[in-house]
């Protein structure tokens, strides 16, 4: 939505704005971000999955009526800081919650798809910004009241849609095999889940933010989840998503219809290139995934940068629209790749006492980064033109190589196994999920049973 708003003359020209105000207007977002990383794990423990996921819709509700009704710069800023704050709020909570819930072979795809949906409302964002724009700029502020007010048309939908072992048992049975408790399957990880979850409240772990710094597993696990926030929101995309028409504008393009139709067509784009990559996410692995985008959008980085220092300033058509075909593979190697692994990736690797809390310290790493670099980009952008790209291109490749070297690969994994790949023991007795569902391994006594029986 704010990728269109920031091409419609009528917002620019009603706020009176400069590179600088159009950085905090934009970047506003993720300090509200950044206070709900650092509170809203743990009110998700507290008070639980689902009505984390309610409050943070009401919040939702809340600031889109305040930014449709923004009168001035001050106003507008304070409605985005709790629009991101309720909307990172349900981005700690709905990972957390699908992770935990999504069966072993749906969960990269139901994770996937969750951060896939961001482009699902950016195209309809772009649609409805570039419908407004035909209305008279210089005497109607609905331009772009419109496309904010619309931002809370789903939280709106999900709240009028809603008003112990034995439960686990049956929703594994409900999950995995259509009811049938005794499926050895369900036993199967019913039995991981059990034995784990015995473990952790032997060792002493809770539910506290202190649990994230006391061991070097815990430590690693939030650094792993930290990396993919960082990474994601350094990789160059944010100047595509934030301020496209600022980069048309230097490739050569600058009238604003022709802007606000590129933006449609790049989030329709990217919605397919997401689900692609979603859809074989499973085969090709987490970190490959990640390693492969992050090289590719790498290499369509420079050149933009190389393009749009050749064609930007000239009258070569064919130059200018070879610069927009760039941007389009960029976006869509970053999409096939990062935005999938975005919301995956974290919550895998997040054990169960950290997973809320650390959700949080990934928002607040994700919404820490994206507040320095959409704050600067449009300055960045204004001052240095294509450099800018090159500079990004350039830790990009440092990207690259900690990835390859740091990542673990969590693929076909139940979030118990992934403890193994992470700590190097295991803590269940339990078969390999794997191999039950192959019918190569059976099912064993679970400590709970053996006290059953006695």
């Amino acid at each position: 939505m704010v990728n269109g708003l920031n091409i419609l003359p009528s917002y620019i020209g009603y706020f009176h704005l400069n590179p600088a105000t159009i950085g905090l207007n934009t970047s506003s977002l993720w300090i509200g971000g950044f206070i709900a990383g650092v509170t809203w794990g743990q009110v998700t423990d507290r008070i639980g999955r689902r009505p984390g996921l309610f409050w943070a819709a009401v919040l939702t509700i809340i600031a889109v009526v305040l930014q449709t009704a923004a009168q001035n710069v001050g106003m507008f800023v304070v409605a985005r800081i709790i629009l991101g704050y309720g909307t990172t709020a349900s981005g700690i909570t709905g990972p957390a919650y699908l992770a935990e819930t999504l069966p072993l072979h749906w969960r990269g795809w139901g994770l996937g798809i969750f951060n896939d949906f961001y482009y699902v409302g950016g195209l309809i964002a772009a649609g409805i910004t570039y419908a407004t724009s035909f209305m008279d700029q210089g005497t109607t502020t609905w331009a772009w009241r419109i496309p904010s007010l619309v931002q809370g048309v789903f939280s709106v939908i999900w709240l009028l849609f809603q008003g112990r072992r034995e439960e686990a048992h049956l929703v594994l049975a409900q999950t995995y095999s259509n009811g049938d408790l005794e499926n050895k399957v369900v036993l199967s990880q019913l039995q991981e889940m059990e034995e784990v979850f015995q473990y952790e409240r032997n060792t002493g772990q809770t539910l506290s933010m202190t649990q994230i710094f006391k061991t070097k597993s815990a430590r690693k696990r939030v650094m792993l989840a930290v990396s993919a926030a960082v990474f994601s929101t350094i990789a160059g995309n944010v100047i595509a998503s934030y301020f496209l028409g600022s980069m048309l504008t230097n490739a050569g393009i600058s009238n604003t219809t022709t802007q606000l139709q590129i933006n449609i067509i790049l989030n329709a784009f990217c919605l397919v290139c997401s689900i692609f990559g979603t859809y074989y996410i499973d085969k090709w692995g987490r970190k490959t995934t990640a390693a492969v985008s992050t090289a590719l959008l790498t290499v369509f980085l420079f050149m933009v940068g190389a393009l749009t220092k050749v064609f930007g300033t000239s009258n070569n058509t064919s130059g200018v629209y070879g610069t927009v075909a760039v941007i389009f593979l960029f976006q869509g190697a970053y999409s096939i790749g990062w935005t999938p692994v975005l919301y995956l990736y974290p919550p895998e690797v997040l054990n169960y006492p950290i997973r809320a809390n650390g959700l949080g310290i990934f928002s607040v790493a994700l919404n820490a980064t994206a507040i320095l670099i959409v704050f600067t980009m449009p300055v960045a952008i204004a001052s240095i033109g294509w450099k800018t790209y090159m500079i990004n291109g350039a830790w990009d490749v440092v990207m690259l190589f900690l990835i390859l070297y740091y990542w673990i690969e969590t693929k076909g994994k139940t979030l118990e196994e992934i403890d193994e790949l992470i700590e190097g023991e295991r803590h269940t007795h339990a078969p390999d999920l794997e191999r039950v569902i192959r019918g190569e391994e059976d099912i064993v006594p679970s400590a709970y049973d053996e006290k059953e029986k006695d």
